[in-house]
């Protein structure tokens, strides 16, 4: 199993100080992401004494420089903290914020139609206000335990000394090589004699290491003033496409904040995850609720066709709901209560027929929303989200748990680069027209609105409210699917978290039943295509990270299909 490294083997890597100590009577704990580098950032953090959410912090910054092509400081993300002491979990929402020049029509040509998403994300007006490292601040001062300046150690240590270029970094620098000819402060980054590095060429980053150095000396505020935050504007201002402004005001209005959980039951199980403007938990949880009447594990084992027709069907019926009814609640009523309200989601759960795929609903655009409790009537409409972003999570010796998805939007966020960070596009998430027959979007874009994000950090709690398992995924919108198979596989099938991860990949797309390919699911295609679906075989690969409590305690796993990693040390 690559993922899970002892703590002796641990001890032979050389970017951990080698006076860290081996508690003896208690689990330093685990982290685990979807980077070597970045999960040994953060058990350093667990070894010099620090929290999980120190831990995490650390992963952050240190994937801000080894996965740019994902995550980092220049981006957002959503972080889910469970306390071990008072037994309750919080969220923070450390999302993007579109700033004050961005109006409904950001997105439209001269012509009033939608821009292509490949025409609107290089460039300025993609570029969110970011807010990372206000989330960092918040959770550091409530959870953390080591001082903010040790943090940054790990991170600064990469951008200074040099980190390896990974297959999958290589593979996106490569991939967007005809763009970057007009962005070439990222392709001097990345690029070497006029070619995408190679694989195990060795990249430093000396103006990211002064970044991070101002930071830790300065903290948050030193990113969204000064040197910094007239960085950033200037990149937005002058960039070689879709130039637009971020203004000091800008920066001065954007705040994390602190929201409830989003939770309800699955079986015995409580299941929490992060509120809008995230679709996560809501779509998760009603997958979830949906297929609950079904004996699933008896289902997988007797008739594993059948299993996989059922979470498709309550796949489709659940994104309906999340294309009608999700979008930032501070701006659009989003009825969060009624989403997962068990007798509106038992009744659509009668919507799914075992024995057969509704020949009525042929494609995913058929499948019809719901009239959930409290919401208003709305138009249907779609958002755009690549499939990028990171997830990392962490473990204390405590219990308490850090929880964190992380994200620049899609690869290589905008092109733009300010201060040695790559800037996200995440404004591209919002919904590029602003309203249908007359009547508004909820996701339309709007000024210090936030865009709707797939993101569905998660944790998950026993009968008697102990948390059990903690994990998330990258992929855009198909986060929540890879989620709730991995859910499904843990809860239902009795998989342990790393098998649950390897569990094939399913999702949809016009008016076809995605199905990994190179996976068991193959196998099944015939049987799927006679319960009536049309199965298509695609890549559909996903960069999964959590942790599960065992007998011996907490462990974590990695996505085998990522080159990810994760460090236990049990008692």
């Amino acid at each position: 199993m690559k993922q899970l490294i002892s703590f002796v083997a641990i001890a032979l890597l050389t970017i951990i100080p080698a006076q860290a100590k081996h508690h003896e009577e208690k689990s330093i704990g685990t982290a685990a992401s979807a980077h070597p580098e970045a999960t040994k950032a953060g058990f350093e953090m667990l070894q010099a004494g620090g929290s999980a959410t120190d831990a995490a912090m650390a992963m952050m910054l240190a994937l801000t420089v080894v996965e740019p092509q994902s995550s980092g400081i220049g981006g957002g993300g959503f972080f889910l903290h469970h306390d071990a002491k008072r037994n309750w979990m919080q969220t923070i929402d450390g999302r993007e914020m579109a700033p004050a020049a961005a109006g409904a029509k950001r997105f439209l040509d001269k012509d009033g139609k939608p821009m292509g998403f490949r025409a609107s994300v290089p460039g300025g007006i993609s570029v969110g206000v970011p807010g990372n490292m206000r989330l960092m601040e918040m959770a550091h001062k409530k959870w953390g335990k080591l001082p903010w300046e040790k943090i940054f150690e790990p991170a600064i240590r990469l951008a200074e000394n040099g980190y390896a270029v990974t297959g999958p970094q290589h593979f996106w620098m490569k991939r967007l090589g005809g763009l970057w000819k007009d962005f070439p402060e990222i392709r001097a980054l990345y690029w070497r004699d006029g070619a995408p590095a190679p694989v195990g060429t060795i990249i430093t980053n000396p103006e990211l290491a002064e970044l991070l150095k101002d930071l830790q000396a300065n903290g948050a505020d030193a990113f969204y003033s000064g040197e910094t935050a007239q960085a950033i504007s200037n990149a937005v201002a002058n960039a070689p496409q879709n130039q637009t402004e971020i203004t000091q005001q800008d920066f001065d209005n954007y705040r994390a904040i602190l929201r409830a959980p989003v939770c309800s039951s699955y079986r015995e199980y409580k299941i929490c995850g992060m509120g809008p403007p995230s679709s996560g938990a809501t779509t998760v949880l009603q997958i979830l609720g949906m297929i609950e009447r079904f004996d699933m594990g008896k289902l997988y084992k007797e008739s594993p066709a059948q299993s996989w027709h059922v979470i498709g069907e309550a796949m489709r019926l659940a994104y309906a709901d999340r294309q009608r009814y999700l979008g930032d609640k501070d701006f659009v009523a989003v009825p969060v209560d009624g989403l997962i309200d068990k007798t509106y989601i038992a009744k659509r759960s009668q919507m799914i027929a075992l024995q057969r795929a509704r020949p009525e609903f042929p494609g995913m655009e058929t499948y019809p929303a719901g009239d959930p409790p409290g919401a208003q009537s709305r138009t249907k409409a779609a958002s755009s989200e690549v499939p990028s972003t990171t997830h990392f999570t962490a473990v204390d010796g405590e219990g308490n748990i850090a929880n964190m998805t992380s994200t620049v939007e899609g690869p290589f966020g905008s092109q733009l680069i300010a201060r040695g960070m790559v800037l996200n596009n995440e404004l591209t998430d919002f919904t590029f027209t602003p309203e249908i027959d007359g009547a508004p979007v909820p996701n339309r874009v709007q000024a210090g609105k936030r865009p709707l994000s797939s993101m569905s950090p998660t944790i998950v709690y026993d009968k008697s409210g102990q948390p059990i398992l903690a994990l998330g995924s990258a992929g855009g919108k198909r986060i929540i699917m890879h989620v709730t198979k991995t859910l499904i596989g843990v809860l239902d099938y009795g998989k342990t978290l790393e098998e649950a991860m390897a569990m094939p990949n399913i999702y949809f797309g016009g008016s076809g039943l995605l199905i990994e390919g190179k996976s068991d699911l193959v196998k099944l295609q015939t049987e799927l295509s006679k319960l009536g679906h049309i199965v298509v075989t695609s890549g559909l690969p996903s960069k999964l990270a959590g942790a599960q409590k065992t007998d011996k305690g907490w462990t974590g796993a990695a996505d085998p299909r990522s080159i990810g990693q994760a460090v236990t040390e049990l008692p």
